[in-house]
């Protein structure tokens, strides 16, 4: 009589199906592993768009922001000049008859000389690169008769700071950053925008330097004597007005406003009742004259009212 039992023993049947629940169950695992990587991948990959989304949502609003940033009292890209207090321009005598031009006389009938009216008030308007040679060259020679003229109101004074020379300096940006400062100076001290104006071109620095710092910028516009230091510096060394000083200069590239087709070529440009000066830069009296005659043109091409006849 055998002994040999085989009643436990699973027929193959039983074992076929026990390796396949084992399939089964090893391969919901690794479905299941393979869910959660999955998931977790996904939710990483939502993270990451969501920060470079914000990102550039953030980039956009700041450029937006900074272009909408202008200076305050700016008109064209220029500045007015309200006063030329806090300059030691010298004691030069320079001629102040701007607002008086003569009328020539014949020995026949004399003319009478104009008296100053705003047709013979001289409109000068400068457009500055804080980097350029002939920017200074005609300050130093013109500020003392500019400062008469202002002063006497023969003349309105507005400066223009642009960036052309922004790729001559060692790639610090210094006619960007200088005009800019300009504009600093011109939202919180405008009254000085002269004394910095001409601080600026008296320490112009090297053309292919590094130029000032953005701290001796703001010390400069301290030493000009602006009346809120604290917030011109914060202003010049945030460079809050560089963007607006790019978009001016393009637009003074592209065409200059009240000018016959003009547009900016290089600087200084020096308009005199929307007519460009283009003679010496270094010499007072020949400037002097061009203003002089600009403007009486000016005054006689005013219309002259005709007077009515009474019967």
């Amino acid at each position: 009589m055998s002994s040999d039992d085989r009643s436990n023993v699973p027929v193959p049947r039983d074992r076929r199906e026990a390796v396949r629940e084992k399939a089964q169950q090893v391969q919901a695992r690794h479905a299941r592993a393979g869910r959660i990587r999955l998931v977790a991948l996904v939710t990483s990959g939502v993270v990451v768009v969501g920060a470079v989304v914000a990102g550039v949502v953030f980039a956009v609003s700041s450029s937006t922001s900074q272009l909408q940033l202008s200076p305050r009292g700016e008109s064209d890209g220029g500045f007015a000049i309200t006063s030329v207090d806090g300059v030691a321009l010298g004691s030069a005598t320079i001629p102040d008859t701007v607002a008086t031009p003569q009328a020539e006389e014949t020995e026949e009938e004399a003319v009478p000389s104009p008296t100053p009216t705003s047709a013979s008030t001289a409109d000068i308007r400068i457009y500055v690169d804080y980097l350029a040679p002939g920017a200074q060259q005609f300050e130093l020679a013109n500020a003392q008769q500019l400062s008469n003229w202002v002063t006497k109101e023969a003349a309105t004074l507005s400066y223009y700071p642009v960036a052309m020379l922004t790729a001559k300096s060692n790639g610090t940006k210094y006619s960007l950053r200088a005009a800019g400062a300009a504009a600093c100076v011109a939202t919180f001290s405008p009254e000085k925008v002269f004394a910095f104006n001409h601080a600026l071109l008296v320490e112009q620095p090297d053309a292919n330097s590094d130029g000032l710092s953005d701290d001796e910028l703001a010390t400069l516009a301290e030493t000009a004597g602006v009346s809120e230091p604290k917030k011109v510096r914060s202003c010049i060394e945030d460079g809050d007005y560089m963007t607006w000083a790019k978009s001016t200069t393009d637009e003074a590239v592209a065409g200059i406003p009240d000018t016959d087709g003009l547009t900016l070529t290089g600087t200084p440009m020096i308009l005199v009742n929307g007519q460009q000066y283009q003679g010496a830069l270094d010499d007072p009296k020949e400037f002097a004259q061009f203003v002089l005659t600009t403007s009486s043109d000016a005054y006689y091409r005013t219309p002259t009212p005709t007077p009515s006849t009474t019967p």
